[in-house]
């Protein structure tokens, strides 16, 4: 199945419903204009259509191989490394003092959903040494930065994030590893699991990030460290030097995304590996959330990404796939399944969710962009606070809906579709690790009602409940037929979530609280998405008064929103009404009667 990556829709969103001429106006991001990067989006395209998405079902097929602490990629895996590293597709948002492009994050986000729908095992290795890019930019000394920071954001070098460990699994208040001072670095030693691209072909050296405990760490989460350990040591010339004491003794047999070599990493077998320490001591773990909130961002953007290739794949099986006599065909000859209503409902579903979950994550991007760049300071403040506050609602809830979405594509090819040769079962397979990994979607709620919003005594949600409803006045002033139903829908959904929040931030009982903080999640995720799709259907209505304007596709993201209104925004009303009724019960059993 062929991937063509969707720059109609990308490009619409961010210039239409993001905002990217506002964004390309703060300071150092002058060069994203919208010309300059549609014509990114246009070779990002070219690339991962004709180079990345060619090698998915090989990569699946063959999946990385492990032989004595080497591990190998699966054919054709180096040559599209080494042109990904000379079209600088891994540099877009890195900063130029380092050798990367200064492109916002906005941008990158954007070019990302393109390389994990062509081919997600492959766009994980990056996805990786982004996160570890960032957090030795903005924690670790200037000689660490000038020593690592050069080739890893070229791309010859990758970074991993080594945090879990066999007897830790997302405790991190239990890592057991540790570090000794020896003179100008330390000594590494432990086990780490999990870890992605720890071991790999691609590059001629990983720089691993790793949380330890130095021999006086106080207990829990306050004890631990953050230490940059390369696979081979950097000489005073910035060559490649001896090989370091960290080894990848087994890769992990997984469900989906073979081609990723998941690895279980061993420090300081010989005496200990030699790491350095990121800013101070015992602030690991600060320093490691830079690292792990860029990564849950760019989980969220797998998400929807991979749910756009399994829509793609549906799609053209559900024009060519004939059975049955449908309800909405026209001929004889137009007998495909997608005229079968629950078809096309699927396919509905999977679209206009796929909108809504692509505009949160440029989005929340586009937040971070302005709480990076605004030179307002309050402005700085507030989009900050609202870049943290989606980032959850991002990674937790189009993870999840990228699975759901792959299921449904899917179910489109009917006994087909389970099949492994169509390739939809592989999608289904690989989605299904983006809602656990960076912090499981119980995480992610935990981090929403407790960090994210009963910190703060709901300041962010506040302040994101009245965009919301700006939005909704803005569109009430509108008359069209569509338009009004989604106000309808959207601003039921709005009173709904209101009601679920103050229900949160009324809650003295910690356990009433988490036991429905998924559901508060989704409940958000479905509500921003019902946002995002009710700035599409503005935008679109305005361009459509354009002389220039393709005022059937505009008409069909009007119809689409109107769809996701209608099918998706109700679920925020039964959200909130699981949410304010449901905590007691779910927390009743006691675990000898479950």
């Amino acid at each position: 199945m062929t991937y063509t990556a969707p720059v109609k829709d990308i490009a619409f969103a961010l210039r239409h419903v993001i905002g990217l001429s506002d964004i390309a106006e703060l300071e150092g991001f002058e060069d994203a204009t919208p010309d300059l990067v549609e014509a990114v989006l246009e070779e990002s395209a070219r690339f991962t259509g004709d180079v990345l998405a060619p090698l998915n079902r090989t990569g699946d097929l063959q999946g990385s191989q492990w032989n004595e602490g080497e591990v190998s990629t699966p054919d054709g895996w180096k040559d599209a490394y080494n042109q990904f590293v000379e079209n600088g597709w891994g540099s877009l948002a890195f900063p130029p003092e380092f050798g990367g492009q200064g492109l916002p994050m906005t941008v990158a986000a954007a070019v990302q959903e393109m390389w994990h729908s062509a081919n997600m095992s492959f766009g994980l290795c990056p996805l990786l040494t982004q996160g570890a890019v960032d957090a030795i930019e903005h924690h670790a000394s200037e000689e660490l930065q000038q020593q690592f920071l050069p080739k890893m954001v070229e791309g010859v070098w990758s970074g991993t994030m080594n945090l879990t460990e066999p007897q830790a699994g997302s405790d991190l208040a239990s890592v057991r590893s540790t570090a000794v001072p020896q003179g100008d670095h330390y000594l590494i030693s432990g086990q780490k699991i999990f870890i992605t691209y720890g071991e790999h072909d691609l590059t001629e050296n990983i720089i691993h990030l790793v949380l330890a405990r130095l021999p006086d760490a106080p207990p829990g989460v306050k004890g631990i460290s953050l230490f940059i350990v390369p696979k081979f040591l950097v000489n005073d010339d910035g060559s490649i030097g001896e090989r370091n004491d960290v080894k990848c003794v087994s890769l992990e047999h997984k469900l989906g995304i073979h081609a990723s070599p998941t690895c279980v990493m061993s420090y300081g077998d010989n005496g200990g590996a030699t790491g350095y320490l990121v800013g101070k001591e015992h602030h690991g773990l600060v320093y490691m959330f830079t690292m792990m909130n860029q990564a849950r961002h760019a989980v969220g953007v797998e998400g929807y990404g991979i749910a756009e290739r399994a829509y793609q794949q549906a799609l053209s099986y559900a024009r060519d796939r004939k059975q049955g006599k449908t309800l909405l065909g026209q001929s004889e000859e137009d007998q495909g399944i997608i005229n079968h209503p629950d078809v096309r409902r699927i396919l509905m579903t999977m679209k206009s969710t796929i909108v809504a979950m692509r505009g949160l994550g440029l989005e929340c991007a586009s937040a971070f962009d302005r709480a990076r760049r605004h030179q307002d300071k309050a402005v700085s403040e507030r989009m900050q606070r609202r870049g943290e506050l989606l980032t959850p609602l991002v990674k937790g809830w189009s993870t999840e809906m990228g699975v759901d979405l792959c299921s449904l594509g899917m179910q489109v090819h009917g006994g087909m579709g389970y099949i492994e040769e169509t390739g939809a079962a592989q999608y289904l397979r690989d989605a299904r690790i983006a809602p656990i990994y960076e912090g499981t979607t119980a995480i992610q709620a935990n981090d929403l009602i407790g960090r994210k919003t009963a910190r703060d005594g709901g300041q962010g949600m506040s302040e994101l409940i009245s965009d919301m409803r700006a939005t909704q006045d803005e569109l009430s002033s509108l008359d069209h037929a569509d338009i009004q139903a989604i106000v309808k829908r959207f601003d039921a959904a709005i009173g709904a979530a209101e009601t679920a929040n103050e229900w949160l931030l009324a809650q003295n009982d910690a356990s009433q609280a988490a036991a429905t903080s998924v559901e508060f999640l989704m409940m958000h995720g479905y509500l921003a998405g019902g946002w995002m799709m009710a700035r599409t259907a503005s935008a679109a209505l305005e361009q459509s008064q354009t002389p220039e304007a393709d005022k059937d596709w505009l008409a069909s993201q009007i119809t689409l929103a109107r769809y996701y209104a209608e099918r998706m925004l109700p679920l925020v009303e039964s959200g909130s009404t699981i949410i304010t009724n449901s905590a007691a019960s779910t927390v009743a059993l006691n675990p000898d009667q479950l």
